[in-house]
């Protein structure tokens, strides 16, 4: 269980927030399209300025970030379109031989 400070919320939601490594587009992670949520998360990633790896590093570790942190409350069929998503970035930066 996530540690909780009364009067910050949890150290999670400070990070999607203030995120040092990409502006996320807003309602990136609710998209029904796979290929949607890699879209942008690529345009995020390629604009950012303050990301401190490559734009497919911060791209795919902002994904797994969301989907960890919504952990065994993800329902399944979304769970399904942001794994799926993990894939379409992996074509979009071309790294299908991951």
């Amino acid at each position: 269980m996530a540690r909780r400070d009364d009067t910050k919320g949890y150290w999670s939601n400070e990070v999607t927030r203030h995120s040092n490594a990409l502006d996320l587009e807003p309602g990136v992670f609710t998209h029904d399209d796979p290929e949607e949520i890699a879209q942008s998360l690529k345009r995020s990633a390629e604009a950012s300025t303050r990301r401190k790896t490559t734009p497919f590093r911060s791209a795919m570790s902002m994904l797994t970030f969301y989907i960890n942190r919504a952990g065994k409350d993800l329902a399944p069929e979304r769970r399904r379109v942001l794994e799926a998503a993990k894939d379409e970035l992996r074509k979009a930066f071309g790294r299908t031989g991951c």
